[in-house]
């Protein structure tokens, strides 16, 4: 492949999954020295805008998929690619790639729906058991990229902030219920922390967390409540000025430690091994069950709540330091 290599890559969701691909993306895009488009969903077009390898950005409108889908496909096939990787593994992503009439195109080992029969190549070996970033890693594997370090590259904008370190951010909800910690555990810790540590104290959420921000906000001195408030790159520049980000299992912890924040995340139901935050800074506090089932979603809520406000606040003080001594 010449240095005009151009590569379709197709990865639609969701916003932690989006982060899972980027290391893949990178070293394929350093390796063949290419343009890169990333076919994705609306409501990561700004935040896909913002991974510097992209170029160009195409548009999935899942919520409207029969009617604007000829749209996309008339777009992709306008150009000429030297190769097309659906890191989705779905049939409605392999439907992008083969639209695509690349002259290789490559699916995932985790590939379902069908969508094989669209691909000319697989990468890899199915295996679950491994982190998302290194299944997905499997691509650039198979294209040659030797097993390097796993770069997330980035350039969210700037954000001011001159609240008092340790600034902490806490995200206390996912779109599942059972992988939410309850708010007055949150509050709890948010109380230990400022008294403590001297800590500032974030909240970051989506529409649909705002009660449960304004609670944990109205339960302790000091507490910024940015929920509702920012964009998903503002999000990514102020998780960049944090000392740490406690969570739980959601997206925009793979955000945080995108941009290197440590982060201590709250696993209930789901499986760390494949969805923790990448990296070997993070601490993970984990209900401990088995994970045998085949869906995480048949949990009930006891499994978050068999996670103590000690046990959170003992990780949070380990990757602070002394918690005796205020910031």
């Amino acid at each position: 492949m010449t240095s005009e290599t151009r590569i379709l890559v197709v990865k639609l969701s969701s916003l932690g999954d989006v982060f899972h691909a980027l290391p893949a993306v990178h070293a394929i895009r350093c390796h063949l020295s290419a343009r890169v488009d990333w076919v994705t969903q609306p409501e990561y077009e700004e935040l896909v805008r913002c991974f510097t390898d992209v170029d160009r950005v195409l548009l999935f409108h899942r919520k409207a998929a029969f009617r604007r889908m000829g749209t996309l496909l008339r777009e992709v096939r306008a150009e000429k690619y030297d190769l097309a990787v659906d890191f989705q593994g779905l049939m409605k992503s392999a439907t992008i790639v083969a639209a695509a009439r690349a002259d290789r195109t490559i699916g995932p080992s985790y590939h379902r729906e069908g969508s094989r029969l669209f691909y000319n190549e697989i990468a890899g070996s199915p295996d679950r058991s491994r982190h998302a970033v290194l299944q997905a890693f499997d691509c650039a594997k198979y294209l040659g990229v030797p097993d390097a370090e796993k770069r997330f590259p980035v350039s969210f904008p700037a954000a001011e902030i001159n609240t008092n370190h340790p600034r902490i951010m806490f995200i206390p909800c996912s779109r599942w219920p059972t992988k939410n910690w309850p708010a007055d555990r949150f509050a709890d810790l948010g109380r230990r922390l400022v008294n403590r540590l001297g800590a500032t104290l974030y909240l970051a959420g989506g529409p649909a967390d705002r009660d449960v921000c304004a609670s944990i906000e109205s339960s302790s001195k000091g507490v910024l409540n940015l929920c509702e408030k920012t964009t998903l790159p503002e999000l990514g520049g102020i998780l960049q000025e944090m000392d740490l980000v406690v969570t739980v299992d959601t997206g925009p912890m793979h955000m945080a430690a995108a941009v290197g924040t440590p982060v201590v995340a709250i696993f209930g139901p789901t499986n760390p091994e494949r969805t923790s935050p990448f990296g070997t800074r993070h601490r993970i506090v984990h209900a401990g069950i088995e994970h045998s089932h085949k869906s995480w979603r048949k949990v009930g809520p006891g499994a978050i709540l068999s996670i103590s406000v000690e046990q959170v606040a003992e990780e949070v003080f380990q990757v602070l330091g002394n918690p005796n001594v205020k910031g």
